[in-house]
């Protein structure tokens, strides 16, 4: 079941009469759907081969395993981002890892985010135009300061898995966030009072 998590849910969406992305209901039809979904990350990057990619994009949602440089001094890190790549660099890139919110904030940041999208057609050309220069100007993209984060190219142990734009509401409520060091309610504890 694990290689076809998005198919499952998407399929049974359209049979409900589920759009992705188009509405808010259709959202949250979809968001409640990947919530009681049992995954782990590594099972659906490894499983996943067809969507994997080796190289990043920006405004592209991706899902990956990372091992921080610096996680000894880390107070918590998340093993298995998934990010909305903003900037990209020689060595790496910045994102936007909506696992450091508590669900409820991550569904309010997506919608905001939304407003982002390249074109309604939600399909392999949509993307965000999304700079950390646009997010910061908005009071509707505020719960993204918690999330910015610097990856490093060196410290991915994996390859990328690539989200289709229909699917990001599906990942952004499968219970794959993975926590070193401190406790997902921790973690949203500390996002909620940055924000």
């Amino acid at each position: 079941m694990v290689a076809y998590v998005f198919d499952n849910i998407l399929t049974q969406g359209i049979r409900a009469g589920q759009v992705p992305a188009r509405t808010a209901d259709a959202r949250d039809w979809f968001r409640d759907q990947a919530a009681t979904t049992t995954v782990t990350p590594s099972s659906l990057i490894s499983k996943n081969r067809g969507k994997q990619v080796g190289r990043t994009g920006v405004g592209s949602m991706y899902l990956f395993n990372y091992d921080p440089k610096h996680k000894a001094t880390l107070p918590y890190y998340d093993r298995f981002p998934l990010v909305f790549m903003i900037e990209d660099y020689n060595d790496g890139f910045l994102g936007i890892n909506l696992h450091y919110l508590p669900p409820r904030l991550r569904a309010q940041l997506m919608d905001a985010l939304y407003s982002l999208s390249s074109n309604q057609r939600y399909d392999e050309n949509t993307k965000l135009r999304v700079s950390y220069e646009i997010l910061k100007s908005a009071a509707k993209y505020r719960y993204f300061k918690p999330c910015v984060k610097r990856y490093l190219t060196s410290q991915v142990k994996s390859r990328y898995l690539l989200i289709d734009p229909v699917e990001w509401d599906i990942a952004l409520f499968l219970p794959t966030q993975r926590f070193s060091k401190k406790s997902a309610d921790f973690v949203w504890g500390e996002s909620r009072k940055a924000v």
